[in-house]
């Protein structure tokens, strides 16, 4: 059910974000380096992610067990900070402390069963969710895979929802000085 619900409310999370942003020059450009490794990061895993097929543990799914979601994570700080507002960060951040944790437990039980001498093997050398800390791993990405799974749909989000906060930054500057 949660799993279900996740990217609905996304959309209905997002709506109210950018409603109540109060972005600033400063957010964006504190903020967004933040969100965009968050979006690299997901670029990257849906470029190697083959979901039920085989187990993806090359590119940077050799640095953790859910680099989609520790991109998400990126994503949502990095649209909490960009914000610059209190009420829009806990929208962002607290839902996904509350789902993520369940969705990644039952996606690794799903994997336990489909690959369970390969998942074992890999669950014991690379963390559930924080990279490894290392600069030493072999980049792996297929363009068509990330086609595939259709991540250009996150790219495109990011871009409306950086532009939206852009605007809502210059209008707000804009109004201070008619003032």
């Amino acid at each position: 059910m949660v799993q279900k619900l996740r990217v609905p409310l996304g959309f209905v999370i997002a709506a109210a974000v950018l409603y109540l942003a109060e972005p600033t020059q400063t957010s964006i450009l504190v903020g967004l380096p933040v969100a965009l490794i968050g979006a690299l990061f997901r670029a990257l895993a849906a470029g190697i992610i083959k979901k039920d097929s085989t187990l993806a543990t090359t590119g940077v799914y050799a640095l953790t067990r859910n680099p989609l979601y520790f991109g998400s994570s990126l994503l949502a700080a990095g649209f909490a900070i960009m914000s610059a507002n209190e009420l829009a960060a806990v929208l962002l951040l607290v839902p996904f402390m509350l789902i993520y944790p369940t969705v990644m437990l039952r996606e690794e039980a799903h994997l336990a069963r489909l690959f369970p001498d390969d998942f074992r093997l890999y669950k014991a050398a690379v963390p559930r969710f924080f990279p490894l800390p290392t600069l030493r791993f072999r980049p792996c990405f297929s363009f068509d895979q990330y086609l595939s799974n259709r991540e250009y749909n996150v790219a495109l989000g990011f871009l409306g929802a950086v532009g939206l906060l852009i605007i809502k930054s210059w209008l707000k500057m804009g109004n201070r000085l008619l003032m």
